[in-house]
């Protein structure tokens, strides 16, 4: 198959892997996908622009991929004329990566780089220069924990797409009070706006998956309206973990043990125009912020065990 996408006047061509030549080269490398990092491979053309092109990247974007597979959306983002930093878990998958990208973009394999790595452990510094955008296919069980972990990481990313399943994405883009809300959906809207850009169907993957999947896309703030260091985001999370942990709870109840009593739970509620009679998993990513501030103005404590790494562990 054959993609052409137009930037700026020039005209790129790259060939994008098909159904065919993704299970050759699996056939090639003695590779079987392991469901332990949700080895999902996409081989439809049409699926891989959807997502390239719900991205809004262009040639001046520097985009992080987060596990590329067989090459599949890396070729189409490289038809982007974007440059792309591929993190790839897989040792097997990251050494052949290059070579695929070589035999089918040509000259654009100098606007990639791969790196063999979680991405849960990528810094700044590992990276030649700073991403404006991710676009990755992620596995649903470091879905969450790799998005949360990005934003945090990477304050240069505008936009970040993701192709995730169904489920994941309905609670990444769910409102207050519904029954997918949760830690993710408050979470993800304290670094910009959440939107969905509809559903994938398995079909278009190998090996086929037993659930759909879904687009979201997540637009950072270009002036954050909160304050944005580290010690501010851990204990605006550490609220928001507190209140879905103790589910049907109302807010002073839930927030009993941080505030110390319940009327003071009450008060530091009232404080911030909350009320203390409504469930913690109705408020919003705002009211989380003004409870931490009001609390913090008045000399309240702040949340105990603040700790970042239960930033990933407790958001999925």
């Amino acid at each position: 198959m054959a993609g052409v996408q137009r930037q700026s006047g020039c005209a790129l061509t790259i060939r994008l892997l098909g159904r065919t030549e993704i299970r050759r080269l699996a056939k090639e490398l003695e590779f079987r996908p392991r469901k332990s990092l949700g080895q999902n491979f996409v081989h439809d053309a049409n699926t891989v622009r959807r997502i390239v092109s719900a991205s809004g990247i262009n040639r001046h974007d520097h985009v992080l991929e987060v596990g590329p597979g067989l090459g599949s959306l890396t070729l189409a983002l490289l038809d982007r004329g974007a440059t792309v930093s591929a993190v790839e878990i897989d040792p097997v998958l990251a050494d052949r990566l290059p070579q695929t990208v070589a035999e089918h973009a040509h000259s654009e394999i100098q606007r990639l780089t791969v790196l063999n790595r979680d991405v849960l452990t990528l810094r700044p510094d590992d990276l030649a220069a700073e991403p404006t955008a991710v676009v990755a296919n992620l596995p649903y069980n470091v879905a969450v924990p790799a998005l949360l972990h990005l934003l945090a990481e990477f304050p240069s990313l505008r936009t970040v797409t993701v192709m995730v399943q169904a489920e994941v994405a309905e609670r990444l883009a769910a409102e207050p009070g519904g029954k997918e809300y949760g830690v993710p959906s408050v979470k993800v809207r304290y670094y910009g706006q959440v939107r969905r850009h509809g559903m994938v169907s398995p079909t278009v993957f190998w090996p086929i998956p037993r659930v759909y999947s879904g687009l979201v896309r997540i637009d950072r703030y270009a002036t954050s309206p909160w304050p944005t260091d580290p010690t501010f985001r851990k204990n605006v999370f550490k609220l928001i973990d507190i209140a879905f942990a103790q589910r049907r709870k109302t807010s002073r109840n839930a927030f009993v043990e941080w505030a110390g009593s319940g009327n003071e739970s009450a008060s530091r509620l009232l404080a911030a125009s909350i009320d203390p009679a409504r469930r913690g998993e109705t408020l919003t990513i705002d009211e989380f912020i003004r409870l931490y501030q009001r609390s913090s103005d008045s000399g309240g404590a702040t949340p105990e065990g603040d700790d970042l790494s239960q930033e990933h562990a407790s958001a999925s």
